[in-house]
């Protein structure tokens, strides 16, 4: 029994785009052709393809999905082991993240006021002041400081909370875009990249493409900003640092 890419592409939920991407770049090569040259695929191969949408959701990138798939000391039984690991941790954590949502929604109702710990304890240990005085010490002198500390002190809350709402969208974006397996050189993903740009420059301090692309390196080689990447999806801080460069390139 043989499938074509379009009942493939019906079963999975998925574009006949992204199943042509996956063949071009090997991940998922159909095992055979019709007469005509058309994609047919094997049950097999609908295995293989659901192993690669777990990952997928997972955050994995896809070269690193098409390693773990190709390993030939990993049976497809420890596949469904990770994932069922990865799966049952992010569940424990969006369950937790739900439970702290609901406490918040029946304060508000009956007029309780959180203590601050309330609050965020479903954040962990995680103090966004934390790092002030690093910053202050690194970039104290810079015309990009004085002017994000001039534009941040007429910021009124309702005025953060919109900037942080569309910071979160740039990233939703650029996460969303590394889900479905877009290049990070690609025309998506350099606009992405070009709108984080000029995030920056609206409500912080000019940025310019050699400050950017310096902020990407970043991304990658301070462990805090890494972690703050990969906590919204594994793989986006390497996927922001290239398609800033990418972007700063098609700028030059």
């Amino acid at each position: 029994m043989s499938y074509s890419v379009g009942q493939v592409a019906g079963f999975a939920g998925v574009t006949v785009r992204t199943l042509h991407h996956y063949d071009e770049i090997g991940l998922l090569v159909p095992s055979e052709r019709s007469h005509a040259g058309h994609r047919r695929y094997s049950d097999d191969d609908l295995d293989r393809l659901q192993q690669v949408l777990f990952y997928r959701e997972l955050g994995f990138p896809l070269d690193e999905v098409a390693a773990l798939l190709d390993d030939p000391e990993t049976d497809p039984r420890e596949h469904l082991r990770r994932q069922h690991e990865l799966l049952t941790a992010r569940i424990t954590k969006l369950q937790e993240m739900a439970a702290a949502v609901e406490t918040a929604m029946e304060a508000k109702k009956m007029g309780i006021n959180l203590t601050p710990e309330e609050k965020f304890e479903v954040f962990g240990d995680h103090d966004p002041d934390q790092y002030a005085e690093e910053v202050e010490r690194r970039w104290g002198d810079t015309d990009g400081y004085k002017e994000s500390q001039r534009r941040h002190a007429s910021y009124t809350k309702d005025d953060w909370k919109r900037i942080n709402d569309e910071f979160t969208a740039v990233h939703a974006h650029m996460g969303e875009l590394l889900h479905g397996g877009v290049a990070a050189d690609s025309a998506e993903a350099m606009d992405g990249a070009e709108e984080h740009r000029r995030f920056i420059s609206r409500h912080h301090y000019e940025c310019s493409y050699e400050i950017h692309t310096c902020l990407g390196e970043m991304y990658v080689t301070d462990e805090r900003f890494t972690a703050f990447y990969e906590a919204i999806r594994p793989g986006l801080a390497v996927f922001m640092r290239d398609a800033i460069l990418a972007n700063a390139v098609r700028n030059s």
